[in-house]
């Protein structure tokens, strides 16, 4: 499914070591492409597929925690795929996004099982908070702050307290800091981090980059930044967060 695209999160979770996964379907690129940029930057790790057979591939092929759902989709349409879910018994939550505004259609989905409605426009911001909203009651995340040793990290607030005292940071350090203790243990390339921070292809990001945001983080965040004990260069590999 050349549509199909696996997208990687970006600087919030709610537990630390789980992502919550969520499908993104939706048959105009930039309304997909605008949601996932935002559900990224709010911790959540998105697929994204264009129309109702894709996405019933995709949930077939792998479980998500949550599935945002275009209604006006061509071939098999929001409601069919909807449907199709709840008779096989996926009770996976669906957060409809469409421009069927009408309340009549509104209640057909919901009748359907849907866990919530936005009309289209809607605002990006709007649709991560439903999506977090969704998927507290659901239980699949938990607080909206990490606690890393005496490091915590207001990940809605975007604040970051060092031993009770605010420590503060610009957007791609806050950003790299919740990426890297949203995933602890886990290896990032500068690539990765280029692509999954700035938001845009390495090919002509300057790697570089990464090595100065690395370093002004540490000397916030290390006791030591010369010996980090936290934000961990792997050589030769990109860079580790110990919590």
């Amino acid at each position: 499914m050349a549509d199909t695209t696996t997208r990687t999160t970006l600087n919030q979770v709610n537990v630390p070591g789980v992502v919550p996964d969520v499908l993104v379907v939706d048959d105009e690129p930039q309304v997909r492409e605008i949601v996932a940029t935002y559900l990224e930057r709010d911790g959540f790790r998105v697929r994204t597929a264009a129309n109702g057979a894709e996405a019933l591939a995709e949930l077939a092929a792998k479980r998500a925690d949550l599935v945002i759902l275009d209604l006006m989709l061509p071939g098999i349409d929001g409601l069919a795929v909807l449907k199709k879910l709840r008779e096989s018994g996926d009770q996976v939550p669906v957060i409809v996004l469409s421009a069927k505004g009408r309340e009549s259609e509104r209640v057909a989905g919901l009748e359907l099982g849907a866990d919530d409605y936005l009309a289209k426009p809607a605002s990006p911001r709007e649709v991560a908070a439903r999506a977090r909203a969704v998927l507290r009651r659901a239980g699949a995340v938990g607080p909206d702050v990490l606690e890393v040793g005496d490091l915590v990290i207001d990940l809605v607030g975007r604040r970051l307290t060092k031993a009770g005292e605010r420590v503060e940071l610009p957007p791609k350090e806050f950003e790299l800091l919740a990426r890297f203790a949203a995933s602890p243990g886990q290896v990032h390339s500068r690539a990765d981090l280029l692509r999954d921070v700035w938001g845009s292809s390495p090919d002509w990001q300057d790697p570089g980059t990464i090595t100065v945001h690395i370093r002004r983080l540490r000397r916030k965040i290390e006791v030591d930044p010369g010996n980090p004990r936290h934000l961990v260069t792997v050589y030769g590999v990109g860079y580790r967060f110990d919590p």
